[in-house]
């Protein structure tokens, strides 16, 4: 049974026209880039645009650019590291057992 809602299932700017009735798009080149793994990689720009120097592999995740001999190195990423890491890293232990006693100290006033 039909609600009568004609436009269900279509999205904004379709039409029976297509590229006739939203404009020509702009003119496009396709530029390779390369990872250290020899992946390539083709995005498409603008033909007016800057293309960047390095454009992030779609397959690994590293750098990539347009030199297929000589590709960008690959970067060096810090590990997660959890709100306990980063709180080692500025207190020792001393201090942390310090810090506990008190709040210790003062719960226990509080009973």
């Amino acid at each position: 049974m039909a609600s009568g809602n004609a436009i269900r299932g279509s999205r904004v700017g379709a039409g029976p026209m297509g590229e006739a009735e939203r404009g020509e798009s702009a003119p496009r080149v396709f530029v390779s880039f390369w990872c250290v793994n020899k992946h390539e990689t083709k995005p498409s720009f603008a033909s007016d645009a800057q293309i960047p120097d390095t454009w992030d592999c779609p397959r690994c995740g590293f750098p990539a650019g347009p030199d297929k001999d000589n590709p960008p190195a690959r970067s060096r990423t810090e590990p997660y590291k959890t709100h306990l890491a980063y709180v080692r890293e500025r207190r020792s232990a001393e201090d942390g057992d310090q810090i506990l006693a008190e709040a210790l100290a003062k719960l226990r006033g509080q009973l």
